[in-house]
């Protein structure tokens, strides 16, 4: 992910700090949200989803799955770019309109600036970041040529419905956390250009490049870099740790694409 490619290929992009659980965050959200609203995100929106949860129970003892709804609270620009998610254990920053690393990770910095100012955060006990990146083929090309010839998917004499290739690494994500997770996943299908149903760009808009009128045959590049542990409150610091979060997708990208997809987006 060359920085400030000219046609990048970047269609969502999510950075998230997790802390403690605060059961009363909805006490708070109107001073975090006014202050975000001072910074340029004026929209406000209450967002509820179920969730399926399975209780623990005893060994051997029967358990009774319930329906719990979970509140989160979006913050939004104007003209829906981006926003701020705001849940009562984390905070995430998202964009379709994703520019560089430069302006993407300080707007995450900010948003948790906001939510520690208001109830005091002890730690971050987790920091990821997470990209979408589109490979949308020109009417005389093919994927196979934007991607890597391991990632091209079992070749067979049938219609291919999807295929999808995964990989996990441990990663060293100084200088906070000594190690990281990193997955890359490769998806391939013929369809519109869609969003993994745990990545979704709630109160957002799609840039129109990324709208397909049609079906289509293309492929999705997931990648999602995490780090886990106990770390300050201290934004340098988080920076660096997410810059350092950020290197290592830069480069697994890197390895997954083609010279002629760098030569198509640069």
């Amino acid at each position: 992910m060359n920085e400030r490619m000219s046609n990048a290929p970047v269609y969502y992009a999510l950075a998230q700090a997790r802390f403690s659980p605060i059961p009363a965050m909805s006490k708070y959200v109107n001073d975090i949200q006014d202050k975000l609203r001072r910074d340029g995100y004026p929209l406000f929106d209450v967002q509820q989803v179920n969730q399926l949860v399975v209780p623990a129970t005893e060994e051997g003892a029967p358990a009774e799955a319930q329906l719990s709804q979970a509140v989160s609270w979006l913050i939004t620009r104007s003209d829906r770019t981006a926003g701020f998610i705001l849940g009562s254990g984390s905070i995430s920053y998202h964009t379709t309109h994703y520019q560089t690393h430069n302006e993407f990770i300080p707007e995450l910095l900010r948003g948790l600036n906001a939510v520690h100012e208001t109830v005091v955060l002890d730690h971050v006990s987790r920091l990821g970041l997470r990209y979408l990146d589109a490979v949308l083929p020109g009417p005389s090309e093919t994927v196979e040529q934007y991607l890597q010839s391991g990632l091209h998917g079992v070749e067979f004499a049938a219609e291919r419905q999807y295929a999808l290739a995964e990989s996990a690494f441990t990663t060293d994500t100084a200088p906070l956390v000594p190690k990281g997770t990193l997955i890359a996943r490769v998806y391939r299908m013929t369809s519109h250009l869609g969003f993994p149903p745990d990545m979704l760009p709630s109160g957002l808009t799609v840039l129109e490049k990324f709208t397909t009128k049609t079906p289509l045959s293309h492929a999705v590049i997931d990648t999602d870099h995490f780090a886990e542990g106990r770390m300050p409150v201290d934004p340098s610091q988080l920076q660096q740790q997410l810059i350092s979060l950020h290197s290592a997708i830069k480069l697994v990208f890197g390895a997954i694409v083609t010279d002629h997809a760098r030569n198509v987006w640069n």
